[in-house]
């Protein structure tokens, strides 16, 4: 069963939007599908995949992602996609951090990572990234810590991606 909940926008130091999303724990003890990989792991053929088998470097085509995720599909990085995973961590804790102090610590983490991966600071870029974060089902039955962070081109309305046929690694934009 899949409860969805609606994506909020939050502001990053004042200037940056991301968008939040809840990763689903209905595939979380069933098994696991990941996609083909050569041997750095990256992807070699689109598929469809566990939502738990998404890694950094994996690029997704333009999809829903408001509420809970369950699966999405990858391309190689090569092929049409608008979000490319760049950077991870897990939370620590016994319980759920609450929304904002998840806020604080991926503006914490995800912030200097994006703008080692990308090449040019974060709050000079034109390129944006949001997250997916645990959920509490999630975090309790399954152990999940991890929080993910996706960088992607807002097109220039800023209400959606501009697709890519390549990666945002040193991008400098």
């Amino acid at each position: 069963m899949i409860t969805t909940r609606t994506t909020r926008t939050l502001a990053l130091a004042g200037t940056a939007v991301a968008l939040t999303v809840a990763l689903s724990g209905c595939n979380v003890l069933g098994g696991s599908n990941d996609a083909q990989r050569d041997e750095e792991g990256n992807v070699t053929e689109g598929s469809n995949i566990d939502v738990f088998s998404l890694q950094v470097g994996d690029c997704m085509p333009e999809a829903d992602t408001t509420g809970e995720i369950t699966d999405l599909d990858v391309v190689p990085c090569s092929e049409p996609h608008t979000d490319e995973v760049f950077y991870e961590f897990e939370l620590t804790g016994d319980e759920l951090p609450s929304e904002d102090e998840i806020t604080a610590e991926v503006e914490a983490q995800c912030v200097p990572a994006f703008s080692e991966f990308v090449g040019t600071d974060y709050y000079e870029s034109t390129l944006d990234f949001w997250w997916m974060t645990p959920t509490e089902e999630t975090w309790t039955q399954a152990n999940d810590r991890l929080v993910q962070c996706i960088v992607y081109e807002p097109d220039e309305a800023g209400t959606g991606s501009v697709e890519l046929t390549e990666s945002l690694e040193g991008a400098a934009r």
